[in-house]
C-alpha cells in the first residue's frame, strides 16, 4: 500500500460521489426520515421509541452504506474504470482502503447527522453519552461499507446488488435482538446470532440506552464490529477483481 495512492483513490471517489446528489441524499437523509418516521410510529409510546430507536440507530447508516458502496463499486468495475486503475501501479489495497477512507468520511457525516436529530430533536433518552451512541453508529456505517465492498465483488450487476440485501442484511436484522431477546431464541438460531456483527452493534447501543458509563460489555461489543469491519475488508481486497465476469 502506498499513502498518496490511498488518499488519492479517497478523493476521487468524493469527487464522483459530490456529482451524484441522488447518492448523498440516500446516504444523508433517508436515516434520519426513517427515524422520525419512527418517532410518530411510536408517538403514544416514547418508552419504545427509546428502546428501539437506539437500535435502529446503528442498523439504518449500516444499510444504506452497504447499498451504496457495494453499487459504487460495481458501477467502477463494469464500466472498465477499475480494469484501467489496477492496470497503473495501484494496490488492491490502496483502492479498497481509499473507498473506505472516502465513505468512511461520509458515514462520519451520517453518523453525526442521525445521532443529533435523534438526541437533540427527536428526545431519544439515553442514560449514557450521545458520543458513545455516535461512536457505535459510525462503526455500524463502516461496517457496511465493509460489506458492500466485499459483495460487489460477486455481483455482476446493480439488481444483483439488491438481491444481497435478503441474504446478507435481513437475517442480521431479523436475529439482531430488536424484535426478540437473542436469549429466547432457539438455540440454533441464537448460535447463529452470535456471530453476526449487528448483534453487536445492537447489543453496543442497548449498552448506551441503559449505563451511564461504558461497560467491558459495550468495549467488548465495539470491538468486535470494529474487527468485524477490518476482517471484512480485508476479504474484500482479496476477492476484489477487475472487471465483472
Amino acid at each position: 500500500m502506498n499513502a498518496s495512492r490511498t488518499l488519492a483513490t479517497a478523493r476521487r471517489v468524493l469527487r464522483q460521489l459530490g456529482h451524484d446528489p441522488r447518492t448523498i441524499a440516500l446516504l444523508l437523509l433517508v436515516p434520519i426520515l426513517l427515524l422520525v418516521l419512527l418517532y410518530y410510529v411510536f408517538d403514544a409510546d416514547r418508552r419504545a421509541f427509546d428502546s428501539i430507536g437506539a437500535s435502529l440507530l446503528g442498523i439504518f447508516p449500516l444499510v444504506t452504506m452497504f447499498l451504496v458502496t457495494s453499487i459504487a463499486t460495481l458501477r467502477e468495475r463494469t464500466s472498465g474504470t477499475l480494469e484501467r486503475l489496477l492496470s497503473m501501479p495501484l494496490g488492491k489495497g490502496d483502492l479498497i482502503v481509499g473507498y473506505a477512507l472516502a465513505f468512511g468520511l461520509l458515514a462520519v457525516v451520517q453518523a453525526a447527522l442521525a445521532t443529533g436529530v435523534a438526541i437533540w430533536f427527536l428526545d431519544l433518552d439515553i442514560a449514557g453519552s450521545p458520543w458513545l451512541l455516535l461512536l457505535v453508529a459510525l462503526l455500524d456505517a463502516l461496517l457496511g461499507t465493509a460489506l458492500g465492498l466485499f459483495v460487489s465483488a460477486f455481483a455482476a450487476s446493480e439488481f444483483q446488488v439488491v438481491q444481497f440485501m435478503p441474504a446478507m442484511i435481513f437475517p442480521q436484522i431479523l436475529l439482531c435482538g430488536l424484535f426478540a431477546p437473542r436469549s429466547s431464541m432457539q438455540p440454533v438460531l441464537e448460535g447463529i446470532s452470535n456471530v453476526l456483527p449487528m448483534s453487536y452493534a445492537v447489543d453496543g447501543m442497548t449498552e448506551v440506552l441503559h449505563h451511564t458509563e461504558a461497560t467491558g460489555d459495550f468495549v467488548r461489543d465495539l470491538g468486535i464490529v470494529a474487527g468485524s469491519a477490518l476482517l471484512v475488508l480485508a476479504l474484500g481486497a482479496a476477492t476484489l477483481r477487475r472487471r465483472t465476469a
